[in-house]
């Protein structure tokens, strides 16, 4: 897939949005708390807030959107490319008052020990001040050295502030506030604020807990929340080449899309392209709903592997069969992957919906992680041959494929299902463990092939 947007420059544009990217010095370190309970303190003022999440992280904007009542977006460079990233920061924070961006893993971790696609490659696309966190746990004047070495580190990032976390008393503050290189914004205690639980893939989603919101109340009186606002007001308009966004086309084919506690990982983008090239979007569980009227199917990652009682005893998996064996497009990543398989054993095996000739077995180590690129160059279901596929992987599964399985997704970087071979295919049914950015060209695609199976039921 190409990640060009196909949408052509109008002229230039120069756009004055507030906006401070939350960055840490490692992962761990508290910064979700910290931009979670940032978004929440400034929704309490009256203030609209967009949320933004760096890299391919699914979980993190769900408590985002929850906090914000906008839905948060990733701005990956990798995925995205440059201008993709500027472009839907633009888009998605008309009408705001303040973006917040929540960076990812350490503020300089980008890609193979570089420096693309980290959080300050984002900072700087978006020519916004980072407010760094720092954990002072373990130590009091040493975070100082810490914090200089970040400021220093890169002169084109615009370190404008810090919060210290995690102080265990008053006196641990104060040793810290007696020598300062970079404003101190902001000192939270240790362990103040109700905890979010993790499981294999990260936190738990917002849907199951609402700690992430309450840390509003953390940030508001720990925090100089007015500083932080005149950081964000502090960033230079963004200057660059225009973009219009493409009209919406007019409908052509409906998608239904699964989307519930089993299958909840999509970005918003893809979703949003799909609609614009013509699709109309259908919502529901393949758990609890029967199937809706649908001309294709996608089914986004998540965690089937928690509700296998309830995919199998749903009889939507029979139905979804059926309409494959008709042809129907289908699209699954990573848990719709899973699901289009035959079987997935947890603590014992349980019957999917059996189009795609494999199984899937939980696995309790990491079985791939990382950025993903490819090439679509097996039978054609609804892609062009040699269309680019860029994406992320990340599953603690391992998926069994019957010898004479196809493959339709070679990849040159990334695992996927095996040995580099992914988008296991059969009819016009494909399941990746790649969970792809759709590029305009990928979803017009997918849509004229819904269009046409439409057509011809």
């Amino acid at each position: 897939m190409d990640t060009g947007s196909g949408d052509s420059d109008k002229g230039c544009f120069m756009r004055s949005i507030p906006r401070v990217v939350i960055a840490g010095t490692e992962s761990g370190c508290g910064k979700t708390s910290v931009a979670s309970g940032l978004m929440a303190a400034f929704r309490e003022r009256g203030l609209t807030v967009q949320p933004f999440k760096t890299g391919p992280d699914f979980i993190d904007p769900t408590h985002h959107t929850r906090i914000c009542g906008r839905t948060s977006r990733n701005l990956d460079p990798f995925m995205m490319g440059e201008e993709g990233v500027l472009r839907t920061f633009v888009y998605a924070s008309a009408g705001a008052d303040i973006a917040v961006v929540e960076g990812a893993m350490g503020l300089f971790d980008g890609i193979d020990g570089s420096d693309f696609s980290s959080t300050a490659h984002v900072a700087r696309i978006l020519k916004a001040p980072v407010v760094l966190v720092i954990s002072a746990a373990a130590s009091a004047r040493s975070v100082h050295a810490v914090v200089r070495g970040f400021r220093d580190f890169d002169p084109r990032v615009r370190i404008a502030g810090v919060i210290f976390n995690r102080l265990a008393t008053t006196k641990h503050r104060d040793m810290i506030a007696a020598e300062e290189f970079v404003p101190a914004l902001g000192y939270i205690p240790r362990q103040q604020g109700p905890g979010v639980q993790s499981r294999h893939l990260g936190l738990v989603m917002a849907h199951e807990s609402d700690g992430m919101q309450s840390y509003g109340q953390v940030v508001r009186e720990s925090c100089d929340l007015d500083a932080i606002l005149a950081v964000a007001r502090s960033a230079l308009p963004l200057a660059g080449p225009g973009f219009a966004m493409a009209k919406k086309a007019e409908n052509r084919a409906v998608i239904g899309v699964a989307r519930d506690n089993a299958f909840c990982f999509y970005y918003q983008d893809n979703l949003d392209r799909l609609a614009r090239a013509g699709a109309e979007l259908r919502f529901f569980s393949p758990m609890d709903d029967a199937l809706p009227e649908m001309d294709a199917l996608y089914l986004g990652g998540g965690y089937p592997e928690l509700y296998t009682g309830e995919l199998e005893a749903s009889p939507c998996r029979n139905t979804i069969r059926d309409l494959a064996e008709q042809g129907m497009p289908i699209y699954g990543e990573c848990g719709g992957l899973m699901y289009l398989g035959r079987a997935i054993s947890t603590d014992r095996e349980y019957q999917m919906v059996g189009i795609l000739p494999a199984c899937t077995e939980m696995t309790s180590r990491i079985q791939a992680l990382g950025y993903v690129k490819g090439t679509f160059s097996g039978p054609a279901v609804f892609w062009a041959g040699g269309s680019q596929v860029l994406g992320h992987e990340f599953h603690f599964s391992r998926t069994e494929c019957d010898p004479d399985a196809r493959f339709a997704l070679r990849l040159g970087q990334g695992t996927g299902i095996h040995d580099g071979n992914d988008g296991l295919t059969e009819q016009n049914t494909v399941g990746t463990y790649t969970h792809t950015y759709f590029s305009d060209t990928f979803c017009e695609q997918f849509v004229t092939a819904a269009e046409a199976f439409r057509r011809n039921r």
